[in-house]
This record gives C-alpha cells, sequence and structure tokens, in this order.
C-alpha cells in the first residue's frame, strides 16, 4: 500500500506503527514534497467514495485565506476545492492509505487502521 504521508504528522507517524507493527509493506509519499495534481486527487477521492470537502483540512492557514468552510459544497464547486487542495498540499488530510486492491482509507482512528490491515492480508 502506499500512504501519503506528512513525516512531521503525528497521526502519519502512528499509522506507519501501526501498519509495520502488522507487517504490512508500505510504500511512502511525502505528498507535501511530491503533490498530487488534479487528476489524481479525484482518483484518490473515488476511491475513498469521499467528495473533496470531505478530506480537506478547512482550519489550515491556506484555507481560511482562501475562505473555505464558505464554499459551497456541491458539484459545481467540487473543481474549485480541487484546484486550492491541489495548489496547497497541505490541506488534504493526512495520512491516506492507498490499498492495493484499489480501495483507499484515510488512517487516522485506530479502526480505519485495523481495516487497513484486514485488507493488506486479504
Amino acid at each position: 500500500m502506499e500512504m501519503w504521508h506528512n513525516p512531521a504528522c503525528s497521526k502519519c507517524a502512528g499509522a506507519r506503527a501501526s501498519l509495520e507493527e502488522a507487517r504490512v509493506p508500505v510504500r511512502l509519499r511525502a505528498y507535501l514534497e511530491q503533490p498530487p495534481d488534479a487528476d489524481e486527487l479525484r482518483d484518490v477521492l473515488r476511491r475513498l467514495g469521499a467528495r473533496a470537502w470531505d478530506v480537506c483540512r478547512t482550519g489550515e492557514p491556506a484555507a481560511v485565506a482562501l475562505g473555505m468552510a464558505g464554499w459551497a459544497r456541491d458539484d459545481a464547486t467540487e473543481p474549485r476545492w480541487i484546484e486550492a487542495m491541489v495548489a496547497h498540499p497541505e490541506l488534504i488530510q493526512r495520512p491516506i492509505l492507498l490499498l492495493d486492491d484499489g480501495s483507499a482509507l484515510v488512517g487516522r482512528t485506530p479502526d480505519a487502521l485495523d481495516e487497513a490491515v484486514r485488507r493488506a492480508h486479504g
């Protein structure tokens, strides 16, 4: 599986430790240094079964500066959300786990990590 992570994030460190302990091979992607493009982010959203605003960190300074908390959350505005997240990858929730089975999870909770391990071990 691939994990989009921020090395300075405690949730990411916890996810890495949980996956290592469960012996799940993980390819780390420092997504702030290797940000996704719009097509890749759309694919990840599809895999997550989520909309852009579902995985946007609206409390981040860039989101506050853009006024994103007040943006509409509908089909017409989703491209605007994606553009902002591509331009400011720190807005993307982390860690995102891209599983080899084609699915994806946001690995912030113990339940999500347990599910990732279950799917990885098939």
